[in-house]
């Protein structure tokens, strides 16, 4: 019996496969917006005070009274990049909204040109804070960006967001925070 025949057969159907599987991870949507546990859900959220890009300072204890949305960012993470569109839409429907969430971002790993590079050539025009020592990545468990958190009017994180934000994911799940929690604003 001779395998050398054999070989050209093995390879070619070795090649199908592999680029049928290429096809299918081509063609896959990414993950949708998920939910996910935290000990931090519940619970008064960490004391995080920094400074903004812009020049202003940022106290989250003083954002009590409002829903207030943080989103761990970086200018070079392909995800975040596809969600700020929609964090874009977001904000602008915040602003016309009788219940405003706050939303600030927040720079994981990266510095303020880039960042401000990125905010100016997509748009945005909400606060973003610097985390230069990572403190405040740290003290929400941010392991890999994006990420966002939903902290309530009374200072308690409420929700925990891993992965890219799917369209309409957000504001389904604040109006149901909303709801949820009414009687304790």
């Amino acid at each position: 019996m001779n395998r050398g025949k054999n070989v050209p057969y093995i390879a070619g159907a070795a090649g199908v496969v592999l680029i049928a599987f290429l096809f299918v991870l081509a063609m896959a949507k990414p993950g949708g917006s998920e939910s996910a546990s935290s000990p931090l859900l519940g619970q008064p959220a960490p004391v995080v005070k920094s400074t903004t890009i812009g020049g202003g300072t940022f106290d989250l204890a003083r954002r009590k009274g409002s829903w207030v949305v943080l989103n761990f960012f970086n200018s070079t993470c392909v995800p975040c990049r596809q969600e700020h569109r929609l964090l874009v839409d977001f904000e602008k429907e915040q602003k016309s909204s009788d219940n405003a969430v706050e939303l600030y971002t927040v720079v994981n790993d990266d510095t303020d040109g880039p960042v401000q590079a990125f905010f100016d050539t997509n748009g945005g025009d909400w606060p973003v804070v610097r985390d230069d020592d990572g403190a405040i990545s740290v003290a929400f468990g941010v392991a890999k960006v994006p990420e966002s958190w939903v902290i309530d009017p009374n200072g308690f994180v409420r929700l925990r967001i891993m992965g890219a934000l799917t369209n309409g994911f957000l504001t389904s799940r604040l109006n149901e925070l909303k709801t949820q929690f009414a009687g304790e604003q």
